[in-house]
């Protein structure tokens, strides 16, 4: 399994007219939270686009706790529980400044070989830095 964190800091645009996160905007900080997690394994997207593989999102859960509210300070932690094959499933839990669980999301996404459009297995460099985590 593979942990790690992050934090976003609500920004006034983010919210709606009471104050609280949009829902929309929660997609957005799971990928802030996804390629962050990546970057702290030693990949990037780019890298990841420059090998030839997209990730498209092919799923996206959420399940609202408690609100966000503008200038929080949300901490979140994104979570593999499995070895990724031709998917990836990364879970996410935030915390508001409180340290109280406010959300929690899922999302699975595909690899895709950019070159062919077709699904194909996460490539070797990404299974290499994840060896650790999963044996």
């Amino acid at each position: 399994m593979y942990i790690s964190e992050t934090s976003i800091r609500v920004r006034y645009g983010e919210t709606d007219q009471m104050g609280y996160v949009y829902y929309g905007n929660y997609a957005m900080y799971y990928e802030v939270a996804r390629v962050e997690s990546l970057r702290q394994l030693g990949l990037t997207y780019r890298e990841l686009e420059e090998m030839g593989i997209m990730m498209p999102v092919i799923e996206n859960r959420s399940r609202f706790l408690a609100p966000a509210k503008y200038d929080d300070l949300l901490r979140i932690v994104t979570t593999l529980r499995e070895k990724p094959g031709v998917r990836i499933k990364f879970e996410y839990d935030i915390y508001n400044g409180e340290n109280t669980l406010i959300h929690q999301g899922e999302t699975v996404l595909v690899f895709i070989n950019k070159h062919t459009n077709k699904p194909c297995r996460q490539p070797p460099q990404m299974e290499k830095v994840l060896q650790q985590f999963f044996g």
